[in-house]
């Protein structure tokens, strides 16, 4: 290994969606999907990802396979847009989407309220349809949220699609994570079980792992820890998910 003249080792890097995946110890087929300003899943692959379309990015990982993922523009900006809409906070926001039903009464959010990468539409705004006189600020709410994890669903199914990998786990992150609507009704939409990692910097932890992974010399990178699976249960999930593509 190189070493500068004062005995530091020289070794590669990575980038910071790359330093997550190995800070959360992803295998093959695990995704992540990070609920920011923006929203980004991204998948652990044996394969390069090959997408003329653009929906799906190509990128390695830090351990020498891919990590193709899906960006969305609109993320945990569209909980705080609905959250200034209705003048409550996040945790009246979360408890006013979880006292409505599974569809929100027919409301539903296109959430593309500053145009949007996945897919391609950039000129687009968001749009509130289905409402009636009994729509209730809970139905507008649960719409919000399900139009957030309705879009993240469309990403995660781009991934299945272009890699032919189903995805073996999938765990939540980002700051947006932490609304429990968010937590209760990811399960439902991305239609299997989800874990919740506890908050931690995994970029960070990532690039330590791949640190001592240097100094090691080993072929595979030292043990990490894994996220404990929240308390959720795959269910079937709302139609609302197909409308998020149009």
């Amino acid at each position: 290994m190189a070493r500068t003249p004062h005995g530091a080792a020289i070794a590669a890097g990575t980038g910071d969606n790359m330093g997550a995946a190995l800070g959360l110890s992803q295998s093959e087929g695990d995704v992540s999907v990070s609920i920011g300003t923006s929203g980004v899943c991204a998948m652990v692959s044996p394969t390069r990802p090959n997408d003329a379309s653009g929906t799906v990015t190509g990128f390695a990982d830090a351990t020498g396979r891919f990590l193709p993922m899906t960006t969305t523009i609109n993320a945990a900006r569209i909980l705080e847009a609905g959250r200034t809409l209705l003048g409550v906070s996040h945790e009246e926001m979360a408890q006013l989407a979880l006292a409505s039903v599974p569809g929100a009464h027919g409301v539903t959010l296109l959430p593309y309220f500053d145009g949007e990468r996945t897919p391609n539409r950039p000129d687009a705004r968001a749009t509130l349809t289905g409402m009636s006189t009994a729509t209730t600020r809970e139905d507008i709410a649960r719409a919000y949220v399900e139009g957030l994890l309705c879009s993240l669903a469309d990403g995660i199914a781009a991934l299945e699609e272009r890699t032919g990998t189903a995805a073996a786990g999938i765990t939540l992150i980002g700051g947006a994570a932490r609304s429990e609507a968010v937590q209760q009704l990811a399960p439902a939409i991305f239609g299997r079980e989800v874990t919740l990692a506890p908050p931690a910097e995994y970029v960070a932890l990532g690039a330590a792992r791949q640190a001592a992974w240097a100094l090691a010399g080993t072929e595979e990178p030292p043990p990490g820890s894994s996220p404990a699976p929240g308390p959720s249960a795959a269910r079937r999930r709302p139609r609302c998910s197909r409308r998020t593509a149009h």
